[in-house]
């Protein structure tokens, strides 16, 4: 059965965007008979659309509250009846069950009433849809002969093909629907499951389902032989990278999505007015200064070969005086990322059509969410790396104190190196990473790669390692290429070694107690 004949609508949204408007046509046009509930029979009447109340269909009234009004044998029925099958339709005559064609329902608000503030789980229980759900999932198993609809957004689709069929839904249209509708309700009942569970305030849960959807196919994958898209949790809060506006530029791809992540993360750690320039995830340039402009070129000296062609981050307003500095040192960049742009800016901006331009709306703390990481076969799921970064609780085990200006250059590049893969050693000065070591099978490559970086600028300047020093080897290449001050979780069995070497070198070094790994 291909071609089906709409000749009832039931109709009962909560959603009533369009709703008056298609009924009408429905009515007038193809003279369906319009059958409605409570508050959308209401709204048909006073707009002069002809309706049928549903409890002149089922013969009985409303009741309790509205809980009780569709859940009845002659609205069920209808539904479901198979039309190509004589008992059934035998049935449906001998107990007055007339055939229902086209059903347009969306749902009470549940999500919306519970991500409310101050929301009462008695609120929260009346805005579960209990008719609205069993409708539509009696419509969507009877798309055989049964058209669904639960989008406004689908009715001007929905009206030109029953112009274009004579008053009639075709079979691939009312299956399309109908996996919607599993799909829509499928998700209503996962939040229910959520809330009711407390799934959000338990740290792990037994079982986690995510919900998310699609942002955009990707051109492909970090190689152009893979497939890939990208998607966003529903419930992604503001200010993150997954609610972002791109502004201009050309499609992001799998790799911008992931360094613009990484530089978004890293900048967000600073309060100050602070530059975070990322290449391949790894920060090569991270500056904070009075305002943006200073730190950006800050951060751009840091390495400026790396800093072509990568991603950029600001923590504050992008003023074109920013976009002035960019262009005077001809740096190509791929993506730029901040809570928002001057208008002088996006002029200037718009001379670079190919750069991608992200706003954010606004700048999130770090942290208070949880981080997935896909396994073959499943998922490593585990909360941000957020900690109280507090210098008072943090432990000087060498002889020589370090000074109140290397504890705050300290304490900038331990922020540094939380964003830098491990084994990551950070050197900075000046409220700028001059030397980054990342990645590196063993601490102490990585320590020589960021003296090398360096060069001249490690001359006091301090060190960061995201991790304990096992050995005295990380320490001794800092050192001799004039680091002063050294920042480290601490742990090692060989501590006491460290320290003792430290000493010997006059190295102030420091103890926070807490580790950065980022693989």
């Amino acid at each position: 059965m291909d071609l089906v004949k709409v000749r009832r609508a039931l109709i009962s949204v909560t959603d009533k965007t369009g709703v008056v408007e298609l009924a009408r046509t429905l009515a007038d046009e193809f003279g369906v008979e319009v059958v409605s509930t409570g508050g959308t029979a209401k709204v048909l009447e006073e707009a002069g659309v002809s309706v049928r109340p549903i409890e002149d269909l089922t013969g009985f009234p409303e009741m309790m509250d509205g809980r009780v009004k569709t859940l009845h044998p002659k609205v069920h029925g209808g539904l479901l009846a198979r039309r190509d099958s004589d008992e059934h339709m035998r049935q449906a005559e001998e107990h007055g069950i007339g055939m229902i064609d086209l059903v347009v329902v969306n749902l009470y608000a549940f999500e919306k009433t519970v991500a409310r503030d101050g929301v009462t789980e008695e609120e929260a229980i009346e805005n579960i849809d209990i008719g609205g759900p069993s409708m539509l999932r009696s419509a969507a198993k009877n798309f055989a002969s049964v058209c669904v609809v639960t989008d406004p957004a689908c009715y001007a689709s929905l009206v030109e093909e029953l112009r274009a069929n004579g008053g009639c839904t075709t079979l691939a249209t009312r299956r399309a629907y109908a996996t919607e509708v599993f799909r829509l309700t499928s998700a209503y009942d996962s939040a229910i499951w959520m809330y009711l569970s407390g799934y959000r305030a338990q740290r792990f849960p037994h079982e986690v389902r995510f919900r998310l959807e699609k942002v955009q196919d990707l051109r492909y994958g970090e190689n152009p032989h893979q497939q890939a898209a990208f998607y966003r949790f529903v419930d992604a809060a503001e200010h993150t990278l997954a609610r972002a506006e791109q502004i201009q530029g050309k499609e992001l791809s799998y790799n911008n999505i992931l360094d613009t992540d990484a530089c978004w993360a890293a900048v967000r750690e600073f309060d100050e007015p602070a530059c975070v320039i990322v290449k391949h995830t790894n920060p090569c340039g991270v500056a904070v200064a009075a305002d943006v402009v200073e730190a950006y070129k800050r951060a751009h000296e840091a390495d400026p070969v790396s800093a072509y062609g990568g991603v950029m981050a600001f923590n504050r307003t992008v003023p074109a005086a920013l976009v002035e500095a960019i262009s005077a040192n001809k740096q190509f960049v791929e993506v730029m990322i901040a809570p928002d742009f001057e208008p002088g800016a996006l002029e200037l901006l718009a001379a670079k059509p190919n750069l991608r331009v992200l706003r954010t709306g606004g700048v999130r703390p770090t942290g208070g969410h949880y981080e997935s990481r896909a396994v073959e076969g499943g998922m490593l799921v585990q909360t941000s790396d957020a900690v109280a970064e507090d210098p008072a609780a943090f432990r000087v085990v060498t002889k020589r104190q370090p000074t109140s200006e290397e504890m705050e250059q300290l304490l900038f590049a331990w922020k540094v190196a939380k964003s830098v893969k491990s084994n990551a050693i950070v050197l900075a000065r000046d409220f700028v990473s001059v030397g980054v070591g990342a990645g590196q099978m063993n601490r102490v490559n990585s320590a020589r790669i960021a003296v090398e970086a360096a060069g001249e600028k490690a001359t006091g300047a301090v060190a960061a390692s995201d991790a304990f020093l096992p050995f005295a080897d990380t320490l001794e290449v800092v050192a001799a290429a004039g680091v002063t001050a050294l920042i480290q979780p601490g742990g090692s069995i060989r501590d006491e070694e460290v320290i003792a070497r430290a000493d010997e070198l006059g190295v102030a070094m420091v103890f926070t107690g807490v580790r950065h790994f980022r693989h």
